[in-house]
């Protein structure tokens, strides 16, 4: 299908859920089914756990992912024992995560596996590097929106998005919510010569100047009202290493900088604020930047919600078409 042939492009992918249940395994299922015999060498690996058959969160039964002969994928020790399929180490990492240190396999067999990759984004990155020596010509990355995920799914040079009846049973709420991601996603990158130093910051707020950036004094995001003062008016654009959230945009449209002020933060994924008051910030003339940025190359609907009701798939293909400007699949309808 043509979205397939469009990712495969890129070296690597992650595909993200707007929402539990919104079909993003049976996404990846489709496009590994689709490639299994094409040629191009796949490895897939994730943020945080999946490939469980039943979900964590709602306790309702999620589908397998199976891989096939050749493919290449990455997981702890603890489900690469776990796995119900054939295969041969290719590299075992020095460090750990909670569940053991990181296999990564190829298969011999078909069969299916739990995933759990890398535990910060950093550690992705370095992996996403190493998997080409591996053969490797895409990298598929099943990622997650989620404040609490150290990883992010933004490091992937494109992404998959998938929605559906999960995220609202009223189509014009769904088509909102997905719209406004949509414009998250596609925030502008802020370039400077102190990325790597910014990406590694965990806590705190920071201003950025031309020749360096120092530490406000401000130890955590939700603070930032006790410690105002210490934003100085000649700061001009701050990183915020944390969340964003309505309390922190509320709070610096106030600023008498504001038309000057430039906010970063690491990714979309940080960004917790409502659209409203996203919308009121760069009303007053604030400016919202992030350090990685993905490009988003489709966007897969499930109609069908787990508490039991189905929207119609082709209105909603059609009204998320007319919103945004990435091609709207459903697979199960393709």
């Amino acid at each position: 299908m043509p979205f397939v042939e469009e990712i495969i492009k890129h070296k690597t992918v992650s595909i993200v859920g707007l929402d539990k249940d919104t079909g993003k395994t049976e996404c990846l299922k489709y496009i590994l089914n689709r490639l299994k015999d094409s040629g191009h060498r796949v490895a897939v690996t994730s943020i945080g756990i999946d490939g469980e058959g039943v979900s964590q969160i709602s306790g309702n039964e999620k589908p397998e992912i199976a891989l096939y002969p050749g493919m290449v994928f990455v997981t702890s020790e603890r489900h690469y024992k776990e796995r119900q399929l054939g295969s041969e180490i290719l590299d075992l990492s020095t460090r750990t995560t909670s569940l053991g240190r990181l296999v990564t396999a190829r298969c011999l067999m078909p069969g299916k596996v739990m995933f759990s990759g890398p535990a910060d984004t950093v550690w992705l990155r370095s992996l996403l590097d190493e998997l080409p020596h591996h053969g490797v010509d895409t990298t598929f990355v099943d990622g997650a929106l989620s404040r609490l995920s150290p990883g992010s799914p933004a490091i992937t040079e494109a992404m998959i998005l998938t929605t559906g009846a999960a995220v609202s049973a009223n189509l014009r709420t769904l088509v909102s919510k997905t719209k406004y991601i949509h414009r998250l996603i596609g925030l502008e990158k802020f370039k400077s010569t102190f990325e790597e130093a910014l990406l590694a910051k965990e806590s705190g707020i920071w201003a950025v100047h031309s020749d360096g950036i120092d530490d406000l004094g401000i130890p955590s995001v939700f603070m930032l009202a006790k410690f105002i003062d210490r934003l100085k008016t000649d700061v001009e654009t701050l990183y915020i290493s944390g969340a964003l959230t309505n309390k922190v945009l509320d709070v610096l449209r106030q600023q008498p900088n504001i038309s000057r002020l430039t906010l970063v933060v690491r990714d979309f994924t940080k960004i917790f604020a409502d659209k409203e008051s996203f919308d009121a910030f760069l009303g007053r003339g604030g400016k919202i930047k992030v350090l990685l940025r993905t490009s988003l190359k489709a966007v897969c609907v499930n109609p069908i919600s787990p508490d039991g009701y189905t929207l119609n798939s082709q209105e909603l293909c059609k009204r998320l078409s007319e919103e945004i400007a990435v091609p709207v699949y459903d697979i199960k309808q393709i």
